[in-house]
């Protein structure tokens, strides 16, 4: 090919980056290695749950953290804090009303990079139809093939109506609650 031309130049660069699209498009989540965790506490006690089923997509090039982009959805129908009585009221109205908000999202709107592998991960996430903007701090480790992404959000369940009339008394369940993920990846290029 010769670069000299216009022409040439531009289909060598668009050939760049769609193969670079291409990368990063497959990134894929590895869903047995990762993990969604919750703790709340109710009258003090803490009370450690789960989500089953989340999914994400990941455009993410540590080298071109602007144009990266991440979102991750969470089915909220597959939280448990296990025992049968509490996660029957989970799906309720009150709480995560599955029926009507059957996923709550995170989409990132920038990445900034912390050095180290750590990163901060800007954007807004909604749960029960209600938007926040969150930063999220999320550390990268690579082994092999695999990048893991881990990371522990603090949220207000009351600014998502999550235990909304009787249960919105944080004397009862506390308003804090911690989100722990560790995320396994493949396709992210070399930190």
């Amino acid at each position: 090919m010769n670069l000299s031309t216009p022409l040439s130049r531009t289909l060598l660069v668009a050939a760049v980056a769609l193969s670079a699209q291409a990368a990063m498009a497959q990134q894929q989540l590895v869903p047995a290695q990762s993990e969604v965790q919750f703790t709340a506490r109710q009258m003090g006690v803490p009370l450690d749950g789960h989500f089953s089923k989340f999914s994400a997509q990941v455009a993410f090039d540590p080298a071109k953290l602007a144009t990266s982009k991440i979102t991750f959805t969470v089915d909220t129908g597959s939280a448990t804090l296990g025992s049968r009585e509490t996660d029957a009221e989970l799906p309720k109205p009150a709480w995560f009303n599955v029926p009507k908000f059957p996923q709550a999202q995170f989409e990132s709107s920038s990445i900034k990079a912390l050095g180290g592998g750590k990163f901060e991960v800007a954007g807004k996430l909604t749960i029960k139809g209600n938007t926040q903007n969150v930063v999220v701090p999320v550390a990268l480790a690579q082994s092999g093939a695999t990048t893991t992404a881990t990371g522990t959000l603090p949220i207000k369940r009351l600014a998502f109506k999550i235990g909304e009339n009787e249960w919105a008394d944080t004397s009862m369940v506390a308003d804090d609650v911690t989100v722990k993920f560790k995320l396994a990846l493949t396709g992210v290029p070399k930190l």
